[in-house]
């Protein structure tokens, strides 16, 4: 089978633009990578910072999905610790019901910004929230599934505004613990590589300890009979997946010499050096990323040097994303790409669409 594509969208704010232009930028890009044929485009979730403005993925994939006709489109991920479950359930059956069979709700553990972002997202500022995240994972899929059994206190809430339709749920994670999560639960995983690139284990762990499990009503129905009150937890559902799946998300930039991509993956290098510095800053033209690289190369590179880069030419990125996948044994790889230029960007998913035809 060809190997499949997708676009993992950050919404890149170049500097001497602005956050707004760069939301433009993704629904263009998306209805570019429409036109190519990549398998589906997602949105991710940060927050807090000047490089970013993907703060609220739902609020793209509406727009992203209108403006496109084929490709699937989802949240790369929902940073569920920040959200109820209900709310997030509401929220993606609306988006299933209005595109059906065309919405991805991915979910992600991480915070998506700093602790101080993270804090001013709570609603309740009295302490922080509890590190309950498998729990809300479980209460989600419930929902979704219509699978709270008949005692439970929300109950009546699972009848979601979007049915009969509803999104196809993916666990995101770069860590051995969402690996887990997703193999108890019977999830499709996608593990981010551009962030940990050294996952190819926590995957075939992945794999070996997939579980199927049943939806039911009925699940834990003993447990269930001994709780009362506000302590009803759901169930333990999973999605009915007869076999572990996995997308692999790697960072690429594809130009049509090597030479050109190394000098264009200069600002995207500057801007996560800096990022990882602790100074988020808007990406830089190219120009300025070079004289920054030159003037701080050992420091920078110490910095990026911690995470993957495919760059360069159609060749050699086709093969760099391909051994990335054979790595993971993934079906499909999401390619996340950030330059200044908003032309570049599109330019690099359009060879690398190309290189695969």
């Amino acid at each position: 089978m060809p190997l499949r594509l997708g676009v993992l969208d950050q919404a890149p704010i170049a500097a001497g633009s602005t956050g707004a232009g760069a939301l433009r930028n993704s629904i263009d890009l998306a209805r570019l990578a429409d036109e190519l044929g990549y398998r589906r485009y997602w949105v991710a979730e940060h927050h807090g910072t000047p490089m970013l403005a993907c703060a609220s993925p739902e609020a793209l994939i509406a727009p992203i999905a209108c403006a496109t006709t084929r490709i699937r489109v989802g949240s790369g991920g929902v940073m569920l610790p920040h959200y109820s479950p209900l709310k997030v359930a509401e929220t993606y059956s609306m988006l299933s019901g209005i595109f059906p069979a065309r919405i991805d709700l991915g979910v992600g553990r991480a915070p998506g910004s700093d602790p101080l972002t993270a804090f001013a997202l709570q609603r309740d500022r009295r302490q922080a929230s509890p590190d309950d995240f498998p729990q809300q994972l479980e209460e989600l899929l419930a929902y979704l599934h219509d699978a709270l059994p008949p005692r439970h206190q929300f109950a009546r809430l699972s009848a979601l505004p979007g049915r009969p339709e509803r999104p196809d749920v993916w666990l995101l994670g770069s860590s051995p613990q969402s690996g887990s999560w997703a193999a108890e639960l019977g999830l499709p995983y996608a593990f981010a590589d551009f962030i940990n690139p050294h996952g190819a284990e926590i995957v075939e762990r992945y794999r070996r300890d997939f579980r199927t499990l049943t939806i039911s009503t009925t699940a834990d129905t003993e447990d269930m009979e001994q709780q009362t009150g506000s302590n009803l937890r759901a169930p333990r559902v999973g999605v009915g997946e007869s076999r572990p799946r996995v997308i692999v998300a790697g960072w690429a930039l594809c130009a049509d010499t090597d030479e050109e991509a190394e000098r264009l993956g200069a600002s995207a290098r500057m801007a996560f050096a800096m990022l990882l510095g602790g100074q988020p800053i808007p990406v830089p033209p190219v120009d300025e990323a070079l004289r920054f690289l030159e003037e701080h190369w050992a420091a920078a590179e110490s910095l990026v040097r911690r995470r993957r880069w495919i760059v360069g030419s159609p060749p050699k990125v086709r093969a760099g994303l391909e051994a990335l996948a054979e790595e993971y044994g993934a079906d499909e790889v999401m390619i996340v790409t950030i330059t200044h230029d908003h032309d570049a960007r599109r330019r690099s998913y359009e060879l690398i669409a190309r290189a695969f035809t």
